[in-house]
């Protein structure tokens, strides 16, 4: 009988060299790969560069000064990076295995289908953005005078964890709508584009808006609550309670949605 440290190591193993097919493919393409990270750097500059624009004209967003924000973006982008070098490749190819018939053979393999699914190709560029967004948090920490304890930094670390898991549970759900239609490149791409609302502070948005983008989407949980963690904005603990509920809640109803799904997959040949 396996035995659970067996069943994790085995899963560790597999993720490895998952992890070594990635880097020979991305090797593979040097140029490909370093242009990737210089468009995103541009990118992130560009973000930046638009919020000391506006900085210019006013002292304050709502209650966020100039490097509050500067840390904001930081932070999303710490989050979008991560996301996409673990997840958002792998979901986005989804909906080509279901319509070519490669899902067929995952389902075969005697391993979890759902996490070669989520797991199968590393972005190794996204790594790489997203430490030059880091230190761009740093930066913000210090033009401000902050010190963050090793629970702050602690706490940080595990509000990230749990905006990815946010975000890859919301993404997992929108593109197993490829088992009914096919192609959802659309909705993906769409969603992926909402990013940039998790850029801005929250106490910006009133009214239906911040309640959609709180409760329904949470994108104005997923970078503002880690970064009032260490600016030390915080209005209440229960803002990090319902960022990590939601990210427990959103795991959970992946995977009823994913299994749902699979159950009606019928394969590409049928």
């Amino acid at each position: 009988m396996q035995t659970v440290a067996s069943f994790w190591r085995r899963y560790a193993e597999i993720y490895l060299m998952l992890w070594r097919n990635s880097v020979v493919r991305e090797m593979s393409f040097k140029a490909n790969f370093i242009l990737w990270i210089f468009v995103e750097g541009l990118w992130f500059a560009l973000q930046l560069a638009f919020m000391m624009v506006i900085y210019r004209h006013t002292d304050q967003i709502a209650t966020w000064s100039k490097y509050e924000v500067v840390m904001l973006v930081g932070t999303s982008q710490v989050i979008q990076q991560l996301f996409t070098a673990i997840f958002f490749t792998n979901c986005v190819e989804l909906s080509e295995h279901v319509r070519t018939g490669r899902l067929d053979f995952m389902l075969l393999l005697p391993m979890n289908t759902r996490f070669l699914i989520s797991f199968r190709k590393v972005d190794l560029g996204g790594f790489i953005n997203a430490a030059g967004a880091l230190a761009v948090v740093a930066y913000g920490a210090k033009q401000l005078e902050l010190h963050p304890s090793w629970t702050q930094f602690v706490g940080y670390a595990t509000l990230v964890v749990a905006a990815l898991l946010i975000h890859y549970s919301l993404m997992l759900i929108l593109v197993s709508t490829s088992f009914f239609t096919v192609r959802s490149q659309g909705i993906v791409w769409g969603y992926y584009n909402l990013f940039n609302i998790a850029r801005l502070p929250d106490a910006a948005f009133k009214g239906i808006f911040r309640a959609v983008f709180t409760f329904v989407l949470p994108m104005l949980l997923v970078s503002n609550v880690p970064t009032k963690l260490l600016a030390e904005k915080l209005g209440s603990p229960l803002e990090i309670a319902l960022l990590l509920g939601m990210s427990g809640a959103l795991l959970g109803l992946s995977e009823v949605v994913w299994r749902a799904c699979l159950k009606r997959y019928t394969s590409a040949s049928s």
